[in-house]
């Protein structure tokens, strides 16, 4: 599958597009939670959608706005 080709999937199923990789990232998560995606098909999408800009919640890009509240 391409990101092209999720970015379908995802308009079919959720009825809009997505706002930016990272909600594709998500979808793709979801999907491969699910069963509908193997493995490596989505590593594929997720190094693509990395390669766009997309960022897992848990990156150290979102640790440094979060400051030293832990």
């Amino acid at each position: 599958m391409t990101i092209i080709e999720l970015k379908n999937k995802f308009i079919a199923t959720k009825q809009y597009e997505p706002i930016d990789a990272n909600e594709l990232l998500d979808f793709a998560r979801q999907l491969y939670l699910r069963n509908e995606l193997p493995l490596s098909v989505y590593r594929h999408l997720v190094r693509d959608l990395e390669a766009l800009g997309a960022y897992k919640p848990d990156d150290e890009r979102i640790k440094q706005y979060s400051g030293s509240a832990e």
